[in-house]
């Protein structure tokens, strides 16, 4: 991933929206059915309507975050979750930093 790529996923209100509740998902999401908010992620469907927008457009938004290493996806059912990487944040900050 260049570091480009990197800061255009981050040039995006609703992707640093996602971001910020991801960091704290226990204090944005109300618990799931399936899959535990801090260990699993957040459910795909959760983050649409707290967005206010349809799971199609969460989709790219998603891919763009995933391809930029910012989340990490995993499906659990026939529903997709993401979590934050946190470790890939770090050294997000360390890019930015450097300029």
């Amino acid at each position: 991933m260049q570091e480009v790529d990197l800061i255009k996923a981050l040039a995006n209100e609703r992707r640093l929206a996602i971001l910020r509740w991801l960091k704290e998902p226990q204090a944005h999401f109300p618990p799931q059915i399936d899959g535990d908010l801090v260990e699993d992620g957040v459910c795909a469907v959760l983050i649409a309507e707290k967005l206010g927008i349809s799971q199609a457009t969460l989709s790219e938004h998603m891919r763009i975050l995933v391809h930029a290493g910012l989340v990490r996806p995993k499906r659990i059912k026939q529903w997709i979750f993401y979590k934050r990487d946190d470790e890939r944040m770090a050294a997000l900050a360390t890019i930015v930093s450097s300029l």
